[in-house]
């Protein structure tokens, strides 16, 4: 995952969360951010295909355009005339 600026949250957890993520921090040497963080980019991973907020952007921008693939660069050299 590309690295941005991490924003805070709190997250409340059940005692057998946090002795899990305790035991795997001292295990691992990472600390309880970072192995809460990697458990949240693996779940995001695994979800299926059709659940992945990134494709809400599919036809987002629909033209009617059946060319746009192979002619986008004549499409946006006529936007900037």
């Amino acid at each position: 995952m590309k690295k941005l600026k991490k924003i805070p949250v709190q997250v409340y957890l059940e005692p057998e969360q946090q002795k899990i993520i305790g035991l795997l921090s001292k295990t691992s040497g990472k600390s309880k951010a970072a192995i809460i963080r990697l458990c949240i980019s693996n779940f995001i991973a695994g979800l299926p295909l059709e659940k992945d907020p990134a494709l809400n952007i599919i036809n987002l921008g629909a033209s009617g355009k059946k060319d746009v693939a192979e002619k986008h660069d004549d499409y946006l050299v006529s936007l900037e005339k």
